[in-house]
This record gives C-alpha cells, structure tokens and sequence, in this order.
C-alpha cells in the first residue's frame, strides 16, 4: 500500500487526494499533448457492443481478473475516467469508506463485470475498482458475464476506434464474406467500407441482369471476390500497382481510376496499362 501511515482513516483521505491529484494531472498532460478527447474516456459498453455486433452472453462466475483489463462501464459513469480516478470530490465519502474497509482487511464484495474479448466493463463496482488501482493492486474478484460478438474486439483501445469497428459490421452485413475472403477486406478509412459495399452490390446488380437470375447476397459476395476482387489482385500485383496499402483498398483505387478513365467495367492489360500510366503521371493509391 502506498504511503502507509499506520493510520487508516488517514491513509484513505491520502489515497483519494493522491488519485484526485494523477487525474488532474493527466487532464493537464493530455491537454498540452493536445491529445484526442478520448484518450481518458472509459469506453461505453453500449457503443463497443453495438459496433462490433452482439451475438450472446453467458455467466462465467467468479473470476480473479486484471485490474488493468478493465476499460469501462456499463452505466456511462463521469466520476472516473479511464484509469478510474475521481473526476471530482463527489465521490469522496463512499470512496474512502471503501479504502478505509480495505485498508483494515475487511471482506470486499466482488464487482460485476461484462467481459468482451479481454476487456472487462464494470456493471457494479467502479468505487471498488478506483479504490483497488489506488491501492496498487493488479487483480480484482469479479462476476463476470462473457458478451460475444460478430466482429473481433481486437483493436479497440479508445471510442475513436469503434466508428471502424462500426463501419466494417455494416459492411459484412451488406457482404457478407467468410473465411479469407473475410479477412483480405481490410481498410484503413471507415468510410472506405461504405464504398466498398455500394461497389460490390453495384457488380452483384450487374451480374444478375447479365445471368437473369437473383442472387442473395451471401452468393454475390462470394462470387465478386472469387470472379473480380481476386484477378483483380493477381493483375494489380503482376504490374506491381500494389505496394504499402492493403490489397482491399489497391482495388478501391484502381477500380475507380479505370471507371474515371476509360468508362468501363471490363479488366484487360490495356486497363492496366493506362490505369498504370495514370499513376506515373501523379494519381497514387
């Protein structure tokens, strides 16, 4: 414990000065740092659950979990910020009730988490959990509920990445790739994934009045990807048109330089050759 005194009513009044002080303190570095607003924002387990697409949960029971696997919260609590500092004193006499309890060894309920990935959003608890971090602890006793979800949370640190994480469950629903194919769509630009998807229902229209048939989507996301996304590739990669970015987002460029072009929908080496000269002539993907 930091800065023990002997003394426990003491040592938790000092406990929550000192955590007051490291979050106003942060506030001032982010602020010099000109850093984005939600770097200190706990994460809002509504948000996070809705862009990455929620399939289930189910209760795991009592578990012993990181402290610093705990992002957020349920109830979209101001009184912490991300580290679970005290964002002002209104919290201060339930708080140090609690540091007081724990400094003199009494029995701590355990709090009730969802957890999605490694992630870990406090349902009850975010006193006990500021207390916990303030005391220098690593672990925590928690109920936990597992949340599942479409899109993998990997990723996610901050609230500016679920607009990504957002933007490609759209896409997946509108093209709905598996497997490889799945994991080739990789754009840097949540935007992109709009686009990508309005190109390939435009190529999935194009195709079922060529064959004069409906497709579902799942049939035309399957077939784009093996009939035009992966030739495509093949020849982008042969004329060495893809270099740093994603083959995902070398197709994006070149079908669209190919239609600014030439007005066309066909691929053949004259594409490629202009599509290529347009490139050394200053349009870069």
């Amino acid at each position: 414990m930091s800065r023990d005194t002997g003394f426990p009513t003491a040592d938790a009044e000092n406990d929550f000065l000192r955590m007051r002080r490291r979050q106003v303190l942060s506030r001032l570095a982010q602020w010099l740092r000109r850093s984005p607003d939600d770097v200190n924002i706990m994460l809002p387990f509504d948000e996070v659950v809705t862009a990455l697409g929620r399939t289930g949960e189910r209760r795991l029971g009592l578990r012993v979990i990181p402290l610093d696997s705990i992002v957020g919260t349920v109830d979209r609590s101001r009184e912490f910020d991300r580290r679970f500092r005290p964002t002002s004193g209104q919290v201060r006499e339930r708080w140090q009730r609690l540091a007081l309890a724990q400094r003199r060894g009494e029995a701590i309920p355990p709090i009730e988490v969802y957890r999605v990935g490694e992630m870990h959003f406090v349902v009850d608890g975010h006193h006990r959990v500021s207390v916990a971090h303030a005391l220098n602890l690593s672990t925590i006793d928690a109920y936990v509920t597992e949340v599942t979800t479409r899109l993998s949370p990997e990723g996610v640190r901050y609230r500016g990445d679920l607009l990504m994480k957002d933007y490609r469950r759209i896409f997946l629903d509108r093209v709905p790739l598996t497997g490889e194919a799945r994991r080739a769509m990789s754009l840097v630009d949540p935007w992109e994934y709009a686009e990508l998807a309005e190109a390939v229902e435009a190529w999935g229209y194009r195709l079922m009045q060529d064959e004069g048939r409906f497709l579902n989507r799942a049939e035309v996301a399957q077939r784009w990807y093996e009939d035009e996304f992966l030739p495509v590739v093949r020849m982008l990669r042969q004329a060495g048109l893809i270099e740093t970015q994603t083959e995902a987002k070398a197709y994006m460029w070149v079908a669209c330089e190919r239609y600014k072009l030439m007005r066309t929908h066909r691929w053949d080496d004259d594409v490629i050759e202009t599509v290529r000269d347009s490139r050394s002539s200053g349009t870069k993907p």
